[in-house]
């Protein structure tokens, strides 16, 4: 009896010496997965083995060729499983990891030489492991970095483990680079994507010590503070206030300074409401104009005499 043909029996194993020589031309038999299951290990193999010979000299457009090779992935799906039961630790759905794990089926078997005398499961299982293990990469850091960035990070983190180990302690970035042949801006930055990775809580305490707890991170973070980003205008518009003639000065501070209104503005310099609005616009508008320009004298850094003119 053929190893390509379904046994009566599924649970009894069959051999390769079995197989007719040459190999049939048509369709091999279709396996449930009752069948597949019931097969040995070895059985499996030696049923896998045949098939890819049969694969090697079909043509890839035919019905053939895609009958055999979904044979050869269903055959194989014990690998996937089993690969996949390494990683059943993590937060991911395992269907999910299964399914990634098929397609790591799918191209090994898509990229397996059998005359290049290695054994299939060989090639299978780090290629199966490996499209997990990117799946794993490319979908469990919080926020998405480049992938540079994160292959980075892994070479970062093992180095720095490595001489924790040699050193007894935390190394700094500048050992981490001299160790790893990178620069230190480069190991700063593989460090800082770690905190990428591993997010910490705005609400979690901050350890200082073991006996006591400090306060959150949120506790801890500053706020802007709005004057910083006026610092920059006041700077700019000090020497530009005091070009203005004395009547545009008083009514710019009466009204910004001391929150007078048009009207109360008008009783005090003796003009109309209407003349202080034409006022306040007009000198507005030419102050912002100013402001615009670089070259105006708010804009200019004050130039410091140099080591030598000092001494």
């Amino acid at each position: 009896m053929s190893i390509l043909t379904p046994a009566a029996h599924p649970a009894e194993p069959q051999g390769v010496a079995d197989l007719p020589d040459p190999l049939p031309t048509e369709l091999p038999p279709h396996y449930s997965r009752a069948e597949l299951r019931a097969m040995g290990t070895t059985t499996a193999r030696e049923l896998s083995d045949a098939l890819f010979e049969r694969l090697a000299g079909l043509a890839h457009e035919t019905h053939t060729y895609s009958y055999v090779r979904a044979t050869i992935i269903e055959l194989n799906m014990p690998l996937v499983r089993f690969i996949a039961a390494r990683f059943r630790h993590r937060a991911e759905d395992m269907d999910d990891i299964l399914q990634v794990g098929t397609v790591g089926l799918i191209k090994a078997v898509d990229g397996y030489d059998p005359h290049r005398g290695a054994e299939f499961v060989t090639y299978a299982l780090p290629t199966i492991a490996g499209e997990i293990k990117r799946f794993f990469r490319d979908t469990s850091w919080p926020v998405r970095v480049p992938r540079s960035m994160q292959e980075l990070y892994l070479t970062v983190v093992r180095g720095s483990d490595r001489l924790e180990q040699e050193l007894g302690r935390l190394p700094r970035p500048e050992e981490i680079a001299e160790d790893l042949h990178l620069t230190v801006e480069q190991a700063t930055e593989g460090v800082v994507a770690g905190r990428v990775y591993r997010p910490t809580s705005l609400d979690a305490l901050c350890e200082r010590s073991t006996d006591e707890t400090g306060s959150t991170l949120l506790d801890r973070l500053g706020d802007c503070d709005p004057g910083i980003e006026l610092a920059d205008f006041r700077t700019a518009v000090r020497p530009l206030l005091a070009e203005l003639p004395p009547r545009e000065q008083t009514v710019l501070k009466l009204r910004f300074w001391d929150g007078c209104t048009q009207s109360e503005i008008a009783e005090r310099i003796g003009v109309s409401q209407m003349h202080v609005s034409r006022l306040l616009s007009t000198t507005l508008a030419a102050l912002r104009e100013r402001l615009e320009d670089r070259d105006a004298p708010g804009w200019s850094y004050p130039s410091y005499p140099s080591p030598d003119e000092e001494t």
